[in-house]
């Protein structure tokens, strides 16, 4: 069986179509095709380079052209002429540099930009006279102030203010030159570079805002004395990162507004009745009821000791060989210091329990001791009762010891610390604003 021998693959070039070629060509047709295809790229720049020759329909082009879509290019042209059977593309690429013409193109830009030195002049007059205006604006801070509840939110409006009439001045300058484009990558840009600001400036930006609510909210006065989770202390300032606490042994304490914010806050100077309580405890085999009410009666005697809300005893709690007695009373922190009134209602009531034979007693253990074990050896004889060491009668009260007028130490310091600094940093809080 024989098979067919295999056909030639045709050739990748440009052929014409079946029946588009003539068996006979007029003789002046390859002049005339030579002479269109010339004086097409003679007005095209990027193919004045270019050479036609012409023999029976077949165009060959030669010569040199700037660009792989300019060598396309010729060859579409030469093949939308009339008579043209095939195209030889033999164009070559421009690779050589042309100082000349980058000089040229130089100065065509220079003469560009000269031309438009009016326009960008009156331009920038414009975004001038724009920012001028914001500037103007925000500076009026009588309106301001009327508008805002405080200094911080004022001098945030005023910042807004001037950063977004210097944004309009600059689109408006940017639009009367023609550089639409430019002002878009600009703003394109600047959105980009916020949003990657806002992620890596997250704890500030937090903190900024929070700085603005606390001012806003007012949760406490220049030196009241308050817990903020676990720091204690007396307010100094409120700024704009920070607030400003002295701790209760004089120490400067730093704490971000931002934790300031989300803290639990405790303020002792809000109200100024403060209560105190201690614990006693009696033998288990008094009567509560009557410590209780003499307790109470004690309490009621000390003058520092508020009558209303009245001062309370409370049975706490059953222990192992004693009632333990919870004991309440009332001060006013404007008049008496807590600490030391509740240092002086201690021994008090201890005393007055004591003077009417309530015992106060003392842990007691009971020790079980083995007969067969042998005798503990001891480093010295065992005290004799009558060898015990006796009580000492308790001693009179000096006066500095019944003062108990508020401890000004800290509150003291911290008036002067802010007369140092009323021309440093700004003081949010505001005396004229309610407090949370």
């Amino acid at each position: 069986m024989l098979l067919p021998e295999p056909t030639a693959e045709p050739e990748a070039t440009t052929t014409p179509a079946a029946g588009s070629i003539e068996q006979e060509q007029d003789a002046g047709a390859d002049e005339r095709i030579a002479a269109r295809l010339s004086n097409i790229f003679a007005n095209v720049p990027s193919l004045a380079q270019v050479t036609v020759s012409v023999s029976d329909g077949v165009v060959t082009l030669a010569g040199l052209a700037p660009d792989e879509a300019a060598v396309d290019r010729a060859a579409a042209i030469a093949v939308g002429v009339e008579g043209v059977v095939t195209v030889e593309n033999d164009i070559e690429r421009d690779l050589s540099v042309d100082f000349e013409e980058g000089l040229g193109g130089f100065g065509e830009r220079l003469s560009n930009f000269t031309q438009m030195l009016p326009l960008i002049a009156v331009a920038l007059l414009v975004a001038l006279l724009i920012i001028g205006f914001g500037y103007l604006l925000s500076s009026l801070t009588g309106i301001w102030r009327r508008l805002a509840p405080n200094s911080f939110l004022t001098e945030l409006i005023r910042s807004a203010i001037r950063f977004v009439f210097v944004i309009l001045g600059v689109v408006a300058a940017l639009d009367m030159v023609g550089a639409g484009t430019l002002m878009g990558a600009v703003l394109g840009g600047a959105g980009v570079i916020g949003i990657a600001l806002g992620f890596a400036m997250r704890d500030t930006v937090e903190n900024y805002v929070a700085s603005l609510m606390l001012s806003l909210r007012q949760p406490f006065r220049a030196n009241d004395w308050v817990v903020i989770d676990q720091h204690e202390g007396r307010v100094i300032r409120l700024t704009s990162r920070a607030t400003i606490l002295m701790t209760l042994d004089g120490n400067h304490l730093r704490i971000p507004n931002s934790a300031v914010f989300k803290a639990v806050i405790l303020n002792y100077t809000r109200n100024p009745e403060r209560r105190f309580d201690f614990d006693l405890g009696i033998d288990a085999d008094d009567d509560p009821t009557a410590a209780r009410h003499l307790g109470v009666e004690v309490l009621k005697g000390l003058d520092f000791v508020l009558a209303t809300p009245e001062p309370q005893a409370r049975v706490e709690a059953v222990g192992d060989s004693n009632i333990v007695l919870r004991f309440l009373g009332w001060i006013d922190q404007r008049e008496t210091d807590w600490y030391k009134a509740r240092s002086q209602a201690i021994p008090a009531v201890k005393e007055a329990l004591e003077g009417a034979g309530f015992a106060i007693p003392e842990p007691i253990y009971r020790l079980r001791v083995d007969p067969r074990s042998a005798p503990i050896a001891t480093s010295g004889p065992a005290l004799a009762a009558s060898e015990a060491p006796a009580r000492h009668a308790p001693a009179a009260a000096t006066e500095e010891e019944t003062d108990v007028k508020p401890a000004d130490e800290i509150a003291r310091m911290v008036e002067e610390e802010r007369a140092d600094r009323e021309a440093g940093e700004k003081d949010l809080l505001d005396q004229s604003r309610p407090v949370e």
